[in-house]
């Protein structure tokens, strides 16, 4: 018995097998017409899929971001000479009003440096720290961020330090460590007057034997600054080409190109084919 190759296409898979185990020698024949048919739908196919992925929107998802540097403020020594900080935190959901108390966070940049006094509990002369890590290792080692923006904060320009619900401390970034080995992480507090602090934090430098640093034992720097001017936490929005990138593009792609595969394979052919089923 001969099928054409249009009926075997529309059969399902349990039929294929029916038919191969009640009668090993089904045969099913192409022709040119069949396979010209068949090379011009697959063709039709690809083009749409092509078509279709290279119209697909790109995938954003929306953040808000905590920056600041030591050109926001007038800075005083107070206890060596540590006054150059920048630190970015990328926080994993909109700009919004509402409390954020250790919020998800999706990455942390940041970075202090600067002279020290002699006789601090590190007994460096001078450091400058650099880390970049995820919010997952942030909290892991021991640190923490809090503040709390204002309902009536008019959020198309960004939320300034007046726009933050508070009377004393209305914003805390503590870099704290424990157990990694460093002195120098930062604390820093960010006041409703204008006034602020970026000191050492209380970091634990060794559990085993205890090493720790209390507050200021090795910098400390007071902050002023213009709390309506000066701002601290702005929108973005991160985007990523073609639905995401990641493993559904992927398929999408070794998809086409399967397609692609078979439409090239589907060329038409002078002969009547006869195969084997």
């Amino acid at each position: 018995m001969r099928l054409s190759l249009s009926y075997w296409l529309t059969m399902d898979f349990a039929e294929r097998i029916s038919m191969f185990v009640t009668n090993p020698n089904n045969t099913v024949e192409t022709s040119t017409v069949s396979r010209n048919a068949t090379g011009r739908l697959l063709r039709r196919c690809v083009s749409g899929m092509v078509f279709a992925f290279l119209l697909a929107p790109a995938v954003s998802a929306q953040t808000m971001t905590f920056s600041t540097t030591n050109a926001d403020y007038q800075i005083a020594n107070v206890f060596s000479d540590v006054d150059l900080f920048d630190i970015t935190v990328i926080i994993d959901a909109p700009l919004a009003a509402g409390n954020y108390v250790n919020p998800d966070i999706i990455s942390v940049d940041y970075s202090v440096s600067g002279s020290l006094v002699a006789g601090t509990p590190s007994g460096f002369p001078a450091f400058a720290l650099q880390r970049s890590m995820t919010g997952e290792e942030f909290y892991a080692q021991g640190s923490s961020l809090s503040f709390q923006i204002s309902p009536a904060a008019v959020l198309s320009d960004g939320v300034q330090v007046a726009e933050l619900i508070g009377n004393g401390v209305v914003l805390t970034y503590n870099a704290r460590e424990v157990g990694n080995g460093r002195f120098h992480p930062a604390l820093l507090e960010l006041n409703a007057n204008g006034t602020g602090r970026i000191q050492n934090s209380d970091n634990i430098v060794s559990e085993n034997p205890l090493q720790q640093v209390n507050f200021g034992e090795e910098y400390i720097n007071d902050l002023m600054f213009d709390p309506g001017n000066t701002t601290v936490i702005r929108g973005a929005v991160l985007s990523s080409p073609r639905g995401g990138g990641g493993a559904a593009s992927w398929i999408s792609m070794a998809v086409l190109l399967l397609l692609l595969a078979l439409a090239a394979g589907s060329r038409p052919s002078g002969s009547r084919v006869t195969r084997q089923v």
